[in-house]
């Protein structure tokens, strides 16, 4: 089934026609940079002729030469019995992108590169002596063979005692310790997905993710989220109209746009769920990572409070650190066997040194997390001074915790920005390929993990980077502060 733009949705986003050039000429421009965007999803039925020229006030002639021209350029295709359907001339070159770290050297002259492609943090302090600890207990455990596919069960009992502690009342028997978030996510998928079935996810998401969900074979559907947050309603609407099999969801401090869902948007899109009987497939990798206050004192329920089937999926990757390759699965009783089921057709269980390390470091939570929180509110900090200073047109929400801002540029030009930037030595992941459906083109993803020294040699890189960047086609969206509070 797909998705359906109404032609009153349609007017109430495409800007102003304007009264320079042809109707149909500005009608297909808006329509096109809507698809770049991502704002009219990959997939996605516009609305009939007739329906958008009702809507539009404007000529039938005007909006089916409109429609010729985006056929023409590849960004609607005409599907028998579905209509027109958007489409991006070349989605496919970045569906299978994966996000991870690069090494190598900047171009001559260039100095260091600094790598923004990957949102991952160092170190804390506490991680030598963690290890230190794990190998002094390392022995407890040689008279066995080693395997624990479902974990070790100190650190079930310290992970189930974290969810409690937010609320989420756990039992260890809950929890399937796993080789990190990705490997979590493949196991679930490997449980719950079948090829064909449709899963939701927001758009933007972690592409990773998506490629995980791609290769399960399901059929992905984005529903947009914006810098002011989750639509729940039209979020609701797509579950109604979809009925998938799941939804993949990052409620907390969501990758890359940094949103928190409320316990209110929460409650209704659980509700929603429900109804529509969609396992929801929760990404809690950066819960965490609250910065600021209120926040650093009182999150939001885990999504799983709100929805006991969900099934959530963690990471001790952005937390702690992304070397100790642990994450989990919690799942409700009645889901645990077949997820250990799926898990043993991957591996037999995680590395024993790394979960004694993780159990460890999760005994002393709080200070561990007031140290990433004084390190990320630097490095947050002193990318949206460099910002401000240096590339005031770009427009973002300074998110309260998560690893990273969604910066939204003056032109779709996201992907010749990142081969830009790679020539002032400068790496970054471009928009798309936080699409599910493509699109996307406006937006580029800054993670604020990096030392406030390299990120601000960073934004004066992005700066030359930009004005290097061929302009293409600009948008007739008048200009805005760089910074939304």
């Amino acid at each position: 089934m797909l998705a359906t733009l109404s032609a009153r949705r349609a007017a109430a986003l495409l800007p102003p026609l304007g009264d320079h050039g042809p109707a149909y000429a500005a009608l297909a421009d808006g329509v096109r940079l809507l698809i770049a965007d991502g704002r009219i999803p990959v997939g996605t039925r516009l609305p009939s002729e007739r329906e958008l020229t009702t809507a539009l006030g404007v000529s039938r002639t005007t909006v089916t030469r409109a429609y010729g021209v985006l056929k023409d350029s590849g960004y609607l295709t005409a599907r028998h019995g579905s209509g027109s359907v958007a489409r991006l001339p070349h989605a496919a070159s970045t569906s299978d992108a994966l996000l991870g770290p690069q090494a190598g050297e900047g171009p001559a002259g260039a100095g260091d590169v600094v790598d923004l492609t990957c949102a991952a943090p160092v170190a804390p302090p506490g991680v030598t002596a963690a290890y230190e600890h794990a190998v002094a207990q390392l022995p407890c455990h040689l008279g066995d063979i080693g395997y624990y596919p479902s974990g070790l069960p100190e650190l079930r009992r310290a992970i189930a005692e974290r969810y409690a502690a937010r609320g989420l009342p756990t039992d260890p028997e809950q929890v399937i310790v796993t080789g990190g978030a990705l490997s979590a996510l493949a196991i679930v998928l490997g449980a719950l997905v079948s090829p064909g079935d449709r899963v939701l996810t927001e758009s933007p998401s972690y592409p990773n993710a998506l490629a995980a969900l791609r290769r399960a074979g399901a059929r992905l559907h984005g529903a947009d989220i914006d810098q002011s947050g989750w639509a729940t309603a039209s979020l609701g609407d797509a579950v109604r109209q979809l009925r998938p099999s799941a939804a993949y969801l990052m409620p907390d401090w969501h990758n890359p746009t940094g949103l928190l869902m409320s316990d209110d948007q929460r409650a209704e899109l659980a509700a929603r769920l429900r109804a529509a009987r969609t396992t929801a497939v929760v990404d809690e990798t950066t819960a965490e990572l609250a910065v600021d206050e209120p926040w650093t004192e009182r999150m939001p329920l885990p999504f799983a409070a709100h929805l006991p089937g969900a099934v959530t999926v963690g990471s001790a990757s952005k937390t702690f650190w992304g070397g100790l390759r642990i994450g989990w699965v919690r799942a409700p009783h009645d889901r645990v066997a077949e997820l250990l089921h799926s898990r043993l057709t991957l591996d037999l269980g995680s590395p024993v040194v790394d979960q004694l390390a993780l159990a460890h470091l999760m005994a002393d939570h709080d200070a561990v997390v007031a140290a990433r929180r004084e390190q990320l509110a630097a490095s947050r900090a002193a990318l949206v001074a460099g910002l401000a200073a240096h590339l005031p047109s770009w427009r973002f929400r300074v998110p309260a915790g998560g690893l990273s801002l969604w910066c939204e540029l003056p032109r779709p030009a996201s992907s010749a920005l990142v081969r830009s930037a790679s020539t002032q030595g400068v790496r970054l992941a471009a928009g798309p390929l936080f699409a599910p459906e493509g699109g996307l083109e406006r937006f580029v993803r800054l993670p604020f993990t990096r030392s406030p020294e390299q990120l601000g040699e960073a934004t004066e890189r992005l700066a030359r980077a930009w004005q290097e960047t061929p302009a293409g086609r600009r948008t007739t969206r008048p200009a805005a502060p760089a910074l939304v509070t």
